[in-house]
């Protein structure tokens, strides 16, 4: 399954700068394996040393917040859009 995933400008040093890039895998883990052998070191910042998704990156499969749908587990069909949005902090 071919995915397009959105990349958030912080991790474009990992895409060559680029902000959509296409991924294969039929779930967020393997989208996300895929990521990380077409761009290495973008999986270290999307998972945790434990190898789960980091408490403040958000991923959404379409529209769909991964972490209601099966965290790493879940669907991405082909064709799908995935967004990973790291959380903003300010004060």
């Amino acid at each position: 399954m071919s995915v397009s995933v959105r990349i958030p400008t912080i991790l474009r040093t990992y895409t060559s700068g680029k902000a959509e890039v296409s991924a294969e895998g039929a779930t967020l883990g393997e989208v996300i394996a895929s990521l990380e052998k077409n761009h290495p070191g973008i999986a270290a910042r999307v998972l945790d040393e434990g190898g789960k998704l980091r408490r403040f990156v958000n991923v959404y499969v379409n529209d769909d917040d991964v972490r209601f749908e099966g965290g790493l587990e879940a669907a991405t069909p082909d064709g799908a859009g995935v967004s990973i949005i790291p959380a903003v902090a300010g004060g």
